[in-house]
């Protein structure tokens, strides 16, 4: 039996490197050249998708991680912060994840273009953000942004606003790969080109391709040239994943011997956060656990607040001279991501994908951080929108920081109903944003609009 898996395992590959030579065949010059990198990554994924048996993880396995991998955020901070900031700032470089489209929230084009405060877009305020670092610390910390097929030509025509502000702006490029036909496990594309019958069967690998698609586009042997030495990573939909002095220097205060080549930023979970990835001891390594990797019997246990405490952000402060040896000796190991979908016109298709976290394993001396929760504010809805428009934070060089007029410490939950879904509807809705200082929790369902001047306050009645 086990040999006839292996025949039929060895024939679809084969079948599978077939269409993709034919594909590549059907681009024209520096596409070709690109597709044919983009397609060795595949052929990686795919090889190793088909090995795949189950959950990749055995449960028994799992240890919690010693007490050392993951520090307080406190205990970074008390080291403090170094006489010449500047020093550190000019080995540093703000990457930000920015391939996906706001569709979710009904709008065309890049997420990061939507305007989420004071007609401030994502990418507006990390502009700002970094400009400030730059002008107050006489720095040069670059911003680069990973694009996909999906957002790089409408963020490069915007970029041009950024010309006379102080942060040099890169772009590269995520992967192209092909949708899978989930019956023939073979490309649902027929040539490389991306309209008419072919709109819908390519796809951006996830966020765990960052470090080929970096790679290879030569961007990270550019920045290493240059002196810089670390990247810090995140959504550019997280309005809290602002640049961290006291992270950043401990990173770099680190003896040679024992540098620290990755931390993640965890925070502690909510019962909003259950199904966020959580850092576990594997093999003696710190793991990034998610939820696809769980055994079924197992899921309710890592849902459980109790026992898995914390969650990933997804601010990643990660080494380019690690990235560039990991990449050299094809060490990048990232668990797949299996992800199903059904296309417009009912085929059902896989896209296989990895998370950038997952790479923590791969690292030498990787490091958790227990980060306040004013770190983890992410915007995926428009129920994250209001709260972040709301008088709940202050504005002030790209940065959002909860308003001290609040009594309480945490974010009131919000839950818009379906009329809220798009961003349109959701604006029409509101004469004006209410007050919302001092509200805990708000669920509104059907037809509802809000006039001006309204105050949310504690606990309200669903409306």
């Amino acid at each position: 039996m086990a040999q006839f898996q292996e025949v039929m395992r060895q024939q679809l590959e084969s079948s599978m490197y077939a269409e993709l030579e034919k594909l590549v065949s059907t681009a024209k010059g520096a596409e070709a050249e690109v597709s044919k990198k983009d397609f060795e990554g595949f052929r990686k994924l795919f090889h190793r998708f088909l090995q795949v048996k189950g959950p990749s993880v055995e449960w028994s396995k799992i240890n919690r991680p010693p007490e050392d991998s993951i520090q307080p955020y406190d205990k970074i901070k008390a080291k403090g912060l170094p006489d010449n900031i500047a020093d550190s700032l000019n080995k540093l470089v703000v990457v930000k994840l920015n391939g996906g489209l706001g569709t979710s929230m009904g709008c065309k084009g890049p997420k990061s273009l939507i305007s989420v405060r004071n007609e401030n877009t994502f990418l507006d305020l990390t502009v700002q953000q970094i400009e400030h670092l730059n002008k107050t610390y006489n720095a040069d910390v670059p911003l680069v942004l990973m694009n996909s097929f999906n957002t790089d030509e409408d963020t490069k025509k915007i970029l041009q606003k950024y010309r006379h502000h102080r942060v040099k702006i890169h772009t590269f490029n995520q992967s192209r790969y092909p949708r899978i036909n989930k019956e023939s496990l073979l490309p649902v594309a027929k040539d490389m080109a991306m309209t008419g019958e072919n709109a819908d069967v390519w796809y951006p690998p996830g966020h765990g391709d960052i470090y080929a698609s970096f790679y290879n586009s030569g961007l990270l042997e550019q920045l290493i040239a240059e002196g810089k030495e670390y990247i810090f990573v995140s959504n550019i939909d997280n309005l809290g994943a602002t640049v961290d002095l006291y992270i950043l220097n401990h990173l770099v205060s680190q003896p040679n011997g024992k540098r620290c080549e990755f931390i993640m930023e965890v925070t502690d979970k909510t019962r909003a956060d259950v199904k966020g990835g959580t850092l576990i001891q594997y093999d003696g390594k710190l793991r990034l656990l998610e939820i696809a990797q769980v055994p079924k019997a197992h899921v309710d246990e890592f849902k459980s607040v109790t026992k898995f405490k914390i969650f990933n952000t997804n601010n990643l402060w990660i080494s380019l001279s690690a990235i560039k040896r990991l990449q050299e000796q094809n060490a990048m190991d990232m668990e797949i991501i299996a992800n199903p979908k059904t296309l417009d016109g009912g085929l059902n298709v896989i896209q296989l994908e990895t998370a950038v976290g997952a790479a923590i394993k791969c690292f030498e001396n990787a490091l958790g951080i227990n980060v306040p929760r004013s770190r983890f504010l992410p915007v995926k809805t428009t129920s994250d929108l209001l709260l972040v428009m709301s008088n709940l934070y202050s504005l002030e060089a790209g940065c959002l920081t909860m308003s001290e007029r609040r009594e309480f410490p945490s974010t009131p939950h919000v839950k818009l109903g379906s009329s809220f879904t798009k961003v349109q509807e959701y604006l029409t809705r509101f004469e004006s944003i209410p007050d919302m200082l001092e509200l805990d929790h708000l669920t509104v369902s059907g037809d509802v609009t809000f006039g001006k001047h309204v105050s949310l306050k504690v606990r309200p009645r669903n409306i």
